[in-house]
């Protein structure tokens, strides 16, 4: 019991620094427009995502996300100190890269210590394969998906808007970017809280919980998690709002609503298809084909190689770390 308890203190700590950590992908581009202060854009970002809540679970009717994440290893294989080790391993890592000013991803960060911890206790075949290969897919098709998105919108704004006056253009696109932004830190929230409740409703039926799927999970559960990834954006994430708001590429008001409005359509069609996405891919391939439509050379292409190879890292890593600590927290449990 004493265990359990760890675990979900340990949980809702990971999400909260989720929340500061992934921050940045909401309020990045609506900042470096000038369009809220810092301090009013995380409080616009946390209300959203804490909304998210409201609209998982009256709007969508389930946690979908939650239950591909719970599935990620075999049930045979989930124990307690797997998923602490996990757990461990993705908030270290978490922290390493937020220190760094890195947008990794949180999502791939927890999944990649559940996968290593498994893999540590059981091998390989601990692991459900086609869970991960679907959620490894989405590392390159969740910002390929956005960065199409975001081309298509900006391209079809600047056709209807090709005969607007400019300051005119720019003031109401100032303003479309608070309904934008609102929609990203939805999507934010409906997306990385559940990762989290995944995790949570694996240790409450392994420790002999009497959950039989995501949906008998207590009413505390999604509510706790969706508040603390709210509280975490409160938080800031300044390190990582820098290189996701302008190191990139410069955006504009009208650039900043199509990223968004980019951004958050992806999310939902992930949610939809159950697929836990990071929501940092997401808003990076939407802001480089906002990028990318004035002209390939507007978008620095060196960060973005720099962030792909931080992506594509993630999950071996996280894993890697989780296997250790599962050795070592095995030398005493």
């Amino acid at each position: 019991m004493e265990l359990l308890i760890v675990i979900v203190v340990l949980a809702l700590i990971f999400d909260y620094i989720n929340g500061f950590h992934d921050a940045a992908n909401s309020i990045a581009t609506i900042v470096s427009t000038k369009v809220l202060t810092p301090f009013v854009a995380v409080l616009w970002a946390a209300f959203f995502n804490f909304v998210a809540f409201f609209i998982a679970k009256f709007v969508i009717g389930e946690f979908g996300i939650a239950n591909t994440v719970s599935k990620t290893v075999l049930e045979e294989f989930i124990t307690l100190p797997v998923i602490l080790s996990g757990l461990l391993a993705a908030i270290g890592w978490n922290l390493f890269t937020w220190w760094k000013g890195i947008p990794s991803s949180s999502s791939h960060t927890l999944i990649g210590g559940f996968a290593g911890a498994a893999i540590a206790y059981g091998g390989f075949s601990a692991v459900h394969l086609g869970v991960v290969l679907k959620i490894a897919a989405f590392i390159l098709l969740a910002p390929f998906i956005g960065m199409v998105i975001a081309a298509v919108i900006t391209i079809a704004i600047m056709h209807i808007c090709k005969r607007a006056k400019p300051h005119r253009a720019e003031c109401w696109f100032r303003r479309l970017q608070l309904l934008s932004s609102g929609l990203f830190s939805i999507g934010h929230g409906l997306n990385d809280s559940q990762k989290v409740m995944g995790i949570i409703a694996a240790a409450l039926f392994v420790s002999g919980g009497r959950e039989e799927s995501i949906t008998d999970i207590p009413t505390w559960v999604p509510l706790a998690c969706f508040t603390m990834i709210a509280l975490g954006t409160m938080s800031g994430g300044w390190r990582i709002v820098k290189t996701m708001g302008t190191k990139i590429t410069k955006v504009t008001p009208l650039e900043g609503f199509a990223a968004e409005t980019a951004g958050a359509l992806t999310l939902y069609l992930t949610e939809y298809l159950r697929v836990p996405v990071s929501t940092t891919h997401t808003i990076t391939g939407a802001i480089i084909g906002v990028g990318a439509v004035k002209r390939i050379s507007a978008v620095r292409w060196g960060i973005t190689v720099n962030l792909l190879w931080a992506w594509i890292i993630t999950i071996p890593v996280s894993g890697l770390f989780a296997a250790a600590i599962y050795w070592l927290i095995g030398m005493w449990l």
